[in-house]
């Protein structure tokens, strides 16, 4: 199983461009981020110096957020929003051309909390930014959240993204299979693997409770992990779970 950090929730005690060498040195070749910029369009000389440092490093870029809004304030997307359309809009094309850049093959579309949020909305914002990733090979996909930690985010189980997902009706729009969220909703992720890995356009993991390193909760991932290769799941494992000091990528040689 290949696994990515997510710079955006692990390595923090460093800056952003020295996170990439960071994983590096961990034994890492790829990494993920959430929308690392202040607004939709980064200046050029933002981009170039993530870009450097990523490729500084010598590791990929395999999952890369849309402009979310503000997440440590707890917005959690534009795609629904009204109020957040024009923003979304601004920010599909620098999100796809990064991605493009870097062989960045997932971005993730999250829908935006509630209330207020517009279902066709986030169909047709959906649809522009897939067709506009196409043109770079790579696909979008919709994640569900947990509502004890989201309490205000409507897609919170694998139905209703799927649903929405088929709503869509692109061929380059897949699930992102958050498996600390789904658990965290009661969901049996053995299962959901098992019946639906072909519609996985991402896998991301964290234990639960706690959202720590796996090991930390109660989740199965020895089994999990397995389930995932024996479904033919190709992709990476993005490596999306809070942790402070050393040991945080210890649990891969237990």
């Amino acid at each position: 199983m290949r696994f990515a950090v997510n710079l955006s929730i692990l390595l923090t005690e460093l800056q952003l461009l020295e996170r990439p060498a960071a994983a590096a040195k961990h034994g890492f070749d790829a990494v993920e981020l959430w929308w690392p910029f202040d607004g939709p369009e980064p200046t050029a000389a933002e981009t170039a110096a993530l870009r450097r440092a990523i490729e500084t490093a010598g590791v990929r870029l395999t999952g890369l957020n849309f402009d979310a809004g503000d997440m440590t304030a707890g917005e959690r997307g534009l795609l629904a929003r009204p109020d957040g359309a024009q923003r979304f809009l601004a920010g599909i094309g620098p999100a796809v051309r990064l991605a493009g850049e870097l062989g960045c093959p997932v971005l993730n579309a999250l829908y935006g909390n509630g209330p207020g949020t517009d279902r066709e909305l986030a169909v047709a914002n959906l649809r522009r930014a897939a067709d506009a990733a196409a043109g770079v090979g790579a696909t979008v996909v919709v994640e569900a959240l947990n509502a004890y930690d989201n309490p205000r985010y409507p897609i919170t189980s694998s139905e209703a993204a799927f649903a929405l997902i088929d709503e869509v009706d692109r061929e380059n729009v897949a699930f992102l299979a958050d498996l600390y969220h789904l658990h965290r909703m009661g969901e049996d992720v053995l299962a959901l693997i098992d019946r639906h890995a072909a519609r996985f356009g991402h896998v991301q993991i964290a234990d639960d409770p706690g959202r720590g390193r796996p090991g930390s909760g109660g989740m199965p991932y020895p089994e999990i992990l397995a389930r995932l290769a024996a479904a033919g799941y190709e992709g990476h494992v993005g490596l999306e779970y809070r942790h402070e000091g050393p040991g945080a990528f210890d649990w891969r040689h237990a």
